[in-house]
């Protein structure tokens, strides 16, 4: 016989793996018509949006760095933002370099575990940039490729290991990823690559780079998650309701990226959707 109340207490812990549902959904919906729509129209629509959001992504990093020396978080916001402007709207490569300025900064900023945050600030911004260079390179199909297989894979994954649970994925690093819903985003990552291939008389070799990029958006996830961890916070801001911080949303995004510009440094073919 049950002890008294267990039903009870079971129909709220499931009540609860839902309670943020809508809050998620209705920020999800707000960002993507903003990032579509930036995404839609290129240059400088989306050149903006990307020094907005890589300027927070390095205040959020620098947040989570606990230090007394200064420069303040904001400032290096701020040195992150003119970085990407720079980069992007005077379109030269030779400024390249200046993306590593804020992780050196960060670098000398003391606090714990500064190296590992200088470098995952370093490729935090290297993606930020990244992702409008493809935009601007490969093309509105390959972009929306890009984001609709990270999209996949966290729906997946979330939906996935919700539903069915089971053995936690790296429990010392994210306590709440299980296998399920790892192996779930890798099916939904998978089958949208699928479909671009179809679309775009691709080789079917683009589903498994899809499966490939979604376990790198995974490990993004996870990067930042250990972060935080180390940091004793449970979000690396509050910015976007029912999400957390501008990180919490965009990990993911940044491994794929990363991981997209490693193929193709190792001179390994990317999708040719078309401009």
């Amino acid at each position: 016989m049950s002890a008294p109340g267990t039903e009870a207490e079971r129909a709220r812990g499931r009540a609860s793996q839902w309670a943020d549902l809508g809050t998620r959904v209705g920020s999800a919906v707000g960002m993507a018509v903003i990032g579509g729509a930036a995404i839609w129209c290129g240059g400088m629509a989306l050149g903006w949006l990307v020094v907005v959001l890589g300027g927070l992504m390095a205040w959020e990093v620098a947040r989570l760095q606990a230090s007394t020396t200064r420069p303040a978080p904001e400032f290096m916001g701020l040195l992150a933002a003119a970085v990407l402007a720079a980069i992007i709207f005077r379109h030269d490569p030779r400024l390249l370099p200046t993306l590593g300025l804020p992780s050196l900064v960060l670098l000398f900023m003391g606090g714990r575990d500064r190296l590992l945050r200088a470098a995952y600030l370093g490729l935090v911004l290297l993606a930020a940039y990244a992702f409008y260079a493809f935009r601007e390179g490969y093309g509105l199909a390959f972009t929306l490729w890009l984001v609709l297989m990270v999209i996949a894979c966290d729906v997946m994954g979330y939906f996935g290991g919700r539903l069915i649970g089971g053995p936690k994925f790296w429990p010392a690093v994210s306590p709440k990823k299980t296998w399920s819903g790892t192996i779930a985003g890798w099916v939904g990552a998978g089958a949208v690559g699928a479909v671009f291939a179809a679309a775009y008389d691709e080789p079917s070799t683009v589903t498994i780079l899809s499966v490939l990029a979604a376990f790198a958006a995974q490990m993004g996830d996870i990067a930042e998650s250990f972060l935080k961890r180390r940091a004793g916070v449970k979000d690396s801001s509050a910015l976007i309701p029912g999400h957390g911080g501008i990180l919490d949303r965009f990990d993911a995004l940044v491994g794929a990226t990363i991981f997209l510009v490693a193929w193709g440094l190792l001179r390994q073919p990317l999708p040719d959707f078309g401009l």
